[in-house]
């Protein structure tokens, strides 16, 4: 039975997967076809790093989502984008979930709960997302799959987020972002996917603002 968006509220690897920041079973099935790098000195293929450095060239984006979990559960709602680092998702629903990336750190709201989760940008997967470049070199680039109608990256670095790995869906025709996968270190996926997009917007200032203060108090509070 499909869930019902309004009620659905996301746990915290399923956020972090964000897929907290793109439909889950389409980008499991084509896993098995990825072309493996034969070496972390691969060369990159000149298609993929041409979709890269546009997606890197989008500068700032927004848009409406759909969230997928492990066990298919569904979310959705709105999401801002400005390079680098930043990014909001604000979910639907009466959880009323917010995720925020200022640049240097993600935070988790459950505004129901009163709950504030905060962590290192640099050590989610979101970093190689929202980097002013999207650097497919140094061995990240664990697999691509290149068709007529998509194609796709697969990138990990373990000095960034561990096990995890990210693997983001292009249109190779207009080079927009389609979707994106992040694996945790468990082997769960998490996918997202976007639509209603727009670039080059603008946003108020405090679109991205972490309130750190507000973070500690709430974290006083539960322990």
């Amino acid at each position: 039975m499909k869930n019902d968006l309004s009620d659905f509220a996301p746990n915290r690897r399923q956020l972090l997967g964000l897929g907290l920041v793109l439909a889950g079973a389409a980008a499991v099935n084509v896993m098995p076809g990825f072309q493996l790098l034969a070496s972390a000195q691969a060369a990159v293929p000149p298609a993929a790093q041409k979709i890269a450095d546009h997606f890197s060239s989008v500068k700032s984006m927004s848009g409406e989502f759909v969230q997928f979990g492990p066990n298919n559960q569904q979310t959705g709602g709105k999401f801002f984008l400005e390079r680098p680092g930043k990014i909001r998702f604000n979910y639907d629903g009466k959880s009323n979930f917010r995720v925020i990336s200022d640049g240097k750190s993600v935070v988790i709201l459950n505004q129901r709960l009163k709950t504030s989760d905060l962590y290192p940008l640099s050590k989610t997967p979101l970093k190689l997302l929202l980097d002013n470049r999207i650097d497919l070199s140094g061995g990240r680039v664990k697999s691509i799959k290149e068709e007529s109608d998509l194609t796709t990256i697969q990138l990990a670095d373990k000095s960034v987020f561990g096990n995890s790995k990210i693997t983001m869906m292009f249109d190779p025709k207009s080079y927009d972002l389609r979707q994106w996968t992040i694996t945790d270190a468990q082997g769960k996926d998490t996918t997202v996917m976007i639509y209603n997009t727009k670039e080059g917007v603008s946003f108020p200032p405090d679109t991205f603002a972490i309130d750190y203060t507000a973070n500690r108090e709430l974290n006083t509070k539960t322990r």
